[in-house]
């Protein structure tokens, strides 16, 4: 319904700039016939001129901020799509409410045929009632009508608009040559001041020509002022422009190769390009930059070897290298973040594309990244997303809707299930490890918690809803991290991850997964189990609500999602390996022997938690009470102990 003013008002388009740019006037609005514009009086007229002045103050950064008239209108034309307020101007409820009075008898009508079957079939390629009436009321003399009258009154009401405009432009001008002719000497400067202005430099207008010689500019032979005067002038120009001119291929080279330049003020300035676009621009445009963004960090990891630290090293997150890494990467997982609420608007390559390029990203260096703890291995992309999203906030946000959950389980199935592989491998290595090192991993932990705030703001960051770079400083700002810190975060997003994978049907049939060191694949139940034995050896007692990070409240979460959603418990708990899992020490301890528990307390109140949420089923508790195939420690019978 591109047209439809209720989705789409004309007048969103018609903003000062661009009736002056179209040059319409009083003298190309016809005279509508008699009564079509009845419907609007005098008083109509005022009010509507009065809402859409209110409209444009509201709007009035985001098209101020715009670098020209044409990626103003873009914003303008896409602002039900980037503005959550949208519905809340009161001129969209008055033109909503002019629509709903307009057609809602016609649609109630058609409606009601449909309904009845008296009016056409539904075709397949209409496939809803919604479709059917829509098409049937646009078609109708109501809406041809409706249309009429609200485009020609909104023309007065804009031309209205202009003409104030101009008005209040040329008494600002002739106050200005009253001001400089009062004050001779200082015209020469005020000409600088006006052909330098903020609203000159907002405005440009550029020309393919004139992003071939900045792409010509930005080659990397090029000296360094000539490269950063050229990304300057960059900044300036509409994004829209600048990714549909002929040149964007050998640009979009030159740009990657300036975000890994050595120079962090060349990089920062590219960067800064790239998070205004992504904030001020529709999807189509920012699905490039990202691709850019990706692809560029592919590119460096691919050939470049970054050294994870060893033993007591430690790897700096101000040392340049890394720093530019973790700016791109932060961007990037910024904007992983919020395009989940609004890319079900575009067409579904779009956010394939988007998807993709963040799975190739992190599944690189996989065979390297299966190094087991201790051994010599490289830092890679899906260390530094972990750092800065430790619990895997961007992977939740993409499995919560079916429309985006469909394209991640396929991309993992077919391409990336490497990615999955490497999020298991790494539970198993922590699960193996976590009892011989007990005191080291609760040294993480605390340390970690305590510097959880700081985990995303650990350096200056490039924020993708901001054109500034933000600078992080004082006593509590965090660098320094050692192989035992990346391990762990590594671990809880690898956990989080298979946690939110394992929730959905098709996340599941993933399973059985094949490690290394494990003669066979490891299926759903045993990954379950793994997940309860991590619990069991948790190296301390909780005390405390803010322990998010720790082993026991990541495995906790995990077990009680699945206890809530009933296929889920049916695949993931409902079975006798599970079950028998969680009732070992129960049995052990009714045997009067000790349990091999960290926390015994803490364990028994997890496991009674569990058993608990289980037999609240009538599936569960039929399982726990009469199914005669659970087998207690030592192989016996657990209802010969019940």
């Amino acid at each position: 319904m591109k047209n439809d003013c209720y989705y789409r008002p004309e007048i969103i388009k018609l903003t000062p700039h661009f009736c002056k740019q179209k040059k319409i006037s009083c003298e190309d609005i016809s005279i509508p016939p008699q009564g079509v514009m009845s419907q609007f009086s005098s008083e109509d007229e005022a009010e509507l001129q009065s809402l859409l002045r209110e409209l444009l103050k509201s709007v009035k950064d985001r098209i101020s901020g715009a670098p020209s008239v044409e990626c103003a209108e873009e914003i303008l034309l896409h602002l039900e799509e980037t503005d959550k307020n949208f519905h809340n101007y009161e001129f969209v409820k008055y033109l909503r409410e002019y629509v709903e009075s307009s057609l809602g008898a016609v649609i109630e009508e058609e409606t009601e045929n449909f309904s009845k079957g008296d009016g056409q079939a539904i075709g397949t390629g209409q496939d809803t009632l919604v479709h059917a009436v829509t098409k049937k009321t646009r078609e109708s003399t109501q809406y041809k009508q409706m249309m009429q009258t609200l485009k020609q009154t909104m023309m007065v009401v804009v031309e209205s608009l202009i003409n104030k405009f101009e008005e209040d432009q040329l008494k600002k001008e002739e106050k200005d040559r009253k001001s400089q002719h009062e004050q001779p000497s200082s015209h020469f400067t005020d000409n600088c001041s006006d052909s330098d202005s903020s609203f000159n430099q907002s405005y440009p207008f550029i020309k393919h020509e004139q992003l071939q010689v900045i792409a010509e500019k930005l080659d990397p032979g090029r000296p360094r002022e000539v490269r950063w005067e050229a990304l300057q002038s960059l900044c300036y120009a509409p994004p829209s422009d600048v990714l549909s001119c002929e040149s964007w291929s050998g640009l979009r080279r030159n740009l990657s190769a300036a975000l890994n330049d050595p120079d962090p003020e060349l990089s920062d300035k590219v960067l800064q390009f790239f998070a205004k676009t992504l904030s001020s621009s529709p999807l189509n445009v920012t699905k490039d930059i990202y691709a850019s963004i990706a692809k560029t960090l592919e590119a460096h990891f691919l050939y470049h070897k970054l050294s994870f630290p060893s033993g007591s090293t430690t790897i700096d997150a101000n040392r340049p290298d890394l720093a530019r890494l973790l700016k791109q990467m932060r961007l990037m997982n910024d904007f992983q973040k919020e395009v989940t609420t609004f890319w079900i608007r575009h067409p579904e390559k779009h956010m394939e594309e988007i998807i993709e390029n963040t799975l190739s990203l992190l599944a690189l260096h996989s065979e390297q990244g299966m190094s087991s703890p201790g051994s010599e291995k490289s830092l890679e992309p899906i260390h530094l997303i972990s750092l800065l999203d430790i619990k895997a906030i961007w992977f939740k946000k993409w499995m919560h809707s079916y429309y985006s959950r469909t394209v991640v389980l396929r991309l993992l199935e077919r391409k990336y299930k490497s990615l999955i592989v490497n999020a298991l491998q790494q539970c198993i290595y922590y699960f193996d490890s976590c009892i011989s090192k007990r005191e080291e991993t609760m040294d993480v932990i605390h340390g970690l918690e305590h510097q959880q705030t700081g985990i995303v703001e650990l350096l200056p960051t490039a924020c993708t809803w901001r054109t500034t770079f933000i600078s992080q400083s004082g006593p509590s700002r965090r660098t320094l991290y050692t192989s035992k810190e990346l391990e762990y975060v590594y671990f809880v997003h690898s956990l989080c991850v298979l946690g939110r994978l394992v929730m959905y049907t098709n996340g599941r049939k993933l399973f059985p997964i094949k490690v290394k060191k494990r003669r066979d694949p490891v299926p759903l139940t045993d990954f379950v189990v793994i997940l309860i034995n991590i619990m069991y050896q948790h190296p301390k007692v909780e005390t405390t609500h803010t322990d998010s990070l720790s082993p026991t409240n990541l495995v906790m979460e995990v077990l009680k999602t699945l206890c809530d959603r009933t296929e889920c418990a049916v695949e993931c708990l409902y079975q006798i390996p599970v079950i028998e899992t969680l009732l070992t020490p129960i049995i052990t301890l009714l045997k009067g022997k000790p349990a091999k528990l960290n926390s015994l307390e803490s364990a028994l109140t997890h496991v009674a938690d569990t058993l608990a949420r289980i037999a609240t089923t009538e599936r569960g508790l039929s399982l726990l009470l009469y199914d005669r195939n659970l087998v207690s420690v030592e192989g016996e019978r657990y209802h010969q102990h019940a």
